[in-house]
């Protein structure tokens, strides 16, 4: 199926999920007994932004219309939308900026991983796109994942995030983490919907975790994943990072994921801790 057929499906769901979250008496709406729907209706919500019911009707079921800056704006206003939202509404009725043409290995090159490894004690990983760890230091793999000798698919944060028991036992805050993580995912999956590999990850996530089904039609929607989240780790306890995404710029929408000791449990000292242990002992727990 064409990417854009697909994309305005995104935003069709994009618009209906939004549209759900208000309630009608903050517009003034009449709410009624026998009133089934929640959140605004169409009709109602198509009055407030000043566009005619079918117009928006048609919008919400995927149609091919050109949609206005303004429109969208006004959109974007009366669903209370917020800052990210409003980006992933433009991006979708927009489509993504396109890319330069970069070849993965020069992206994975010597210089990145040197960065990495000059981190240290910092846990730091490359993620591409689909969110696949695609490089990573020592700490990371001490302290994260063990990714040097995962499979492929359980390199991808989503999927170590759901399906691996080593996550959950990990993720102090495992829920607030994994909803975190699905919001960053749907975003990314709502830009390139013709993506065959995400969607088979989506389809198989569906099916084997019973969180990521029920969040997913939530279409949340995260675009910066920075912000602080505690690990338990089996050897020295507790790890309070702070995590920080750096955009790549030979590949804008790869990132660089960088965890840094927070004073919080004598952080550092732990961390330096870890690398001088015996490596093999942190992942005994590890499920594949």
């Amino acid at each position: 199926m064409a990417e854009n057929v697909l994309r305005r499906a995104g935003l069709a769901d994009f618009l209906r999920t939004r549209r759900a979250r208000l309630r009608p008496e903050q517009f003034g709406f009449p709410t009624k007994p026998s009133r089934h729907t929640p959140g605004l209706r169409r009709e109602e919500l198509a009055q407030l932004v000043g566009v005619g019911v079918s117009w928006y009707t048609w919008l919400e079921q995927g149609r091919n219309i050109q949609v206005s800056s303004q429109v969208l704006e006004r959109l974007a206003d009366i669903l209370q939308l917020d800052e990210e939202e409003r980006y992933h509404l433009f991006t979708l009725a927009r489509g993504p900026k396109p890319l330069l043409e970069t070849r993965e290995h020069e992206i994975q090159s010597s210089a990145h991983q040197a960065i990495l490894n000059a981190l240290g004690s910092c846990p730091a990983y490359l993620v591409d796109r689909r969110l696949n760890v695609v490089a990573w230091n020592e700490s990371a793999c001490r302290v994260i994942g063990d990714f040097k000798n995962r499979s492929e698919r359980a390199r991808n944060v989503v999927w170590f995030t759901f399906m691996l028991p080593s996550s959950r036992k990990r993720f102090v805050h495992w829920e607030r983490t994994a909803r975190s993580c699905i919001a960053h995912f749907r975003a990314l999956s709502d830009w390139y919907p013709n993506d065959r590999w995400v969607a088979e990850l989506i389809a198989d996530l569906q099916q084997s975790s019973p969180e990521f089904r029920a969040w997913w039609p939530q279409h949340d929607i995260l675009l910066r994943c920075s912000g602080s989240g505690e690990i338990n780790h089996p050897l020295v306890g507790s790890l309070v990072l702070q995590q920080t995404s750096l955009v790549v710029p030979e590949r804008p929408d790869w990132r660089m994921v960088v965890h840094t000791p927070q004073l919080k449990a004598d952080t550092a000292a732990k961390l330096e801790a870890v690398m001088r242990g015996d490596a093999h002992l942190h992942w005994q727990d590890e499920t594949i």
